[in-house]
């Protein structure tokens, strides 16, 4: 179906390039003017680049870098190494070095964990975004038992014998529980679109072990670790119905980060991205306004 976002898209120039990082070939997309303020933006887990793209359309005055994360999408796995999120943040790191040095740092859900952890790390950045922050261990989040039964999937889809791993990770029956579960809209419309949008693209995963690590690193971290290592003026967008971090945590969390703010956007849940784009991105231009 036609994306609700696809006329403001169609007015922003857009290239596919790739680049060699961490042994792995990066696939990545370029949106916007070259002269125009750089933000890196990494997405969330089983996701790639598609999913930022909503906001993205109300961001037209800035530079816009999209990599598909290692193991997703257009990007095959780093060779020779288990997706933890040391391997993540090494990639990111060697990403950002090679492509937008200094860029604005962005990440949404995991892609928040990657980013917060490549900053405190030492990536250098003039502000950090995160949308729908991971702010609290997942497994105490206000769905934890729908999380530890996402934890013996996971497992149990890497154990199966492949074929039948590989049919029970692409089902389209568990994509769309997934998709049930996290949308909050009432738009009939906007509720098909991210449904599609889940269908078309949480199963271009890699490969069965490389999407198994990605999700235990995915509920073994979270911004609070190193919150107080993020020494940037940070911005965190978070939804007052988020199902994985409640927005009780993320209040905590923006205290814990010396130089951070928070903006809550209401009636929302962990798919801020698709379902108040416009909104975060009017977030992000008031926090970058100053640069």
């Amino acid at each position: 179906m036609r994306s609700p976002y696809a006329s403001l898209l169609a007015d922003i120039p857009v290239v596919r390039e790739t680049i060699l990082v961490a042994g792995v070939e990066t696939a990545y997309w370029v949106y916007g003017e070259d002269n125009a303020p750089t933000i890196v933006a990494v997405h969330g887990f089983r996701g790639d680049h598609h999913g930022l793209e909503p906001v993205v359309a109300y961001l037209p005055d800035y530079r816009i870098i999209m990599p598909d994360l290692p193991g997703f999408g257009e990007t095959g796995a780093i060779p020779g190494r288990r997706h933890d999120l040391q391997a993540y943040v090494d990639w990111l790191v060697e990403f950002v070095a090679a492509v937008a040095p200094g860029a604005i740092i962005l990440g949404h859900s995991f892609g928040s964990i990657v980013t917060s952890a490549a900053v405190a790390g030492g990536l250098q950045t003039p502000r950090l975004i995160l949308v729908n922050p991971i702010g609290a261990p997942a497994l105490a989040g206000p769905r934890g038992i729908m999380t530890r039964l996402a934890v013996f999937y996971y497992w149990v889809g890497a154990r199966l014998p492949k074929p039948i791993g590989d049919a029970l990770l692409r089902s389209k029956i568990i994509v769309r529980v997934m998709s049930n579960t996290m949308v909050k809209t009432k738009n009939k419309e906007l509720r098909a679109f991210v449904h599609e949008q889940h269908d078309l693209y949480f199963s271009r995963f890699a490969d069965r072990d490389t999407l198994h690590d990605a999700f235990v690193t995915s509920v073994s971290h979270d911004v609070s670790q190193v919150a107080p290592q993020l020494r940037v003026p940070t911005l965190l967008i978070a939804a007052e119905k988020d199902d994985i971090t409640p927005i009780e945590a993320e209040r905590i969390l923006v205290q814990r980060i010396p130089q951070a703010i928070l903006v809550e956007i209401p009636g929302v849940g962990h798919l801020i991205h698709y379902e108040t784009p416009r909104q975060a991105a009017g977030a992000i231009e008031d926090f970058l306004s100053g640069l």
